[in-house]
């Protein structure tokens, strides 16, 4: 099963997942949502970056199915906290301790393995690291905002200030990938939103800026690794489970 609140923090989200007793479900994929995550699995800490297409997770820990807890960050904001550009964990799970060496990847480990709320440690662990980092850069808020309303990558890149070569460059430090490449991945978010809350394949297409469903289609079986339809029916069934890049292990 598979939870998730608001943190205290805007822009993070706190997730948990309980393990399935036996291997007999379905394996959901973990869609690109430009997000970056900080995971606890099995223990394990590490981090999820951006992915560019559909991942399937490994549910098992190192004795069989475990439980999972994560912070997860909306686009642009775990660079800074975690010290290392987007691009450099493009479609990579890296052990923490590989990013903060010395103590502190290491002393986080053995708070988060010793609390009772391993998902409130994470958060407090992640939120202390991010108050050292400072704000969120509201440019990069900005970025991600246009991008998100449909606008095009020379309009939002003239509303910041920046000209398309440099906006291209912080989107790789902040993202993980260049903004054309995020504005598809957010507007596919956009519509499978749409088909979740079973807006009809057509509505939830032209909703969203696609061309037409076929356009949406070829987006789904691309970034997702899924039909519109068989997509559809994972969002559907009894078990909630998320939208983006939550379950990663």
């Amino acid at each position: 099963m598979y939870r998730e609140r608001a943190s205290r923090v805007e822009g993070v989200v706190v997730w948990t997942r309980t393990a399935p007793e036996r291997d007999d479900g379905p394996v959901y994929p973990v869609l690109p949502d430009g997000c970056m995550d900080l995971l606890w699995i099995g223990g394990r800490l590490s981090v999820a970056g951006p992915d560019t297409h559909a991942f399937t997770p490994d549910l098992a820990g190192g004795d069989g199915f475990a439980d999972a807890v994560g912070v997860r960050f909306a686009p642009g904001i775990a660079p800074a906290l975690l010290g290392v550009p987007a691009h450099e964990l493009r479609d990579r799970r890296v052990d923490l301790t590989d990013l903060w060496p010395g103590s502190e990847g290491r002393d986080t480990a053995e708070r988060v393995a010793a609390a009772t709320d391993p998902a409130a440690a994470l958060e407090s662990a992640a939120l202390r690291r991010m108050a050292v980092a400072g704000p969120p850069d509201p440019l990069l808020r900005a970025v991600v905002a246009g991008l998100d309303a449909g606008r095009t990558v020379a309009s939002v890149a003239e509303s910041v200030g920046l000209g398309t070569r440099r906006l291209h460059r912080r989107s790789l430090d902040a993202f993980g990938y260049g903004p054309k490449t995020l504005a598809r991945v957010l507007r596919l978010q956009r519509a499978l939103a749409l088909v979740r809350a079973s807006v009809p394949f057509a509505e939830a297409a032209v909703v969203a800026g696609y061309a037409d469903q076929a356009h949406l289609a070829r987006e789904t079986r691309e970034l997702a690794g899924l039909t519109l339809g068989a997509y559809a029916a994972l969002a559907n069934s009894e078990t909630p489970q998320p939208s983006g890049s939550s379950t990663t292990a």
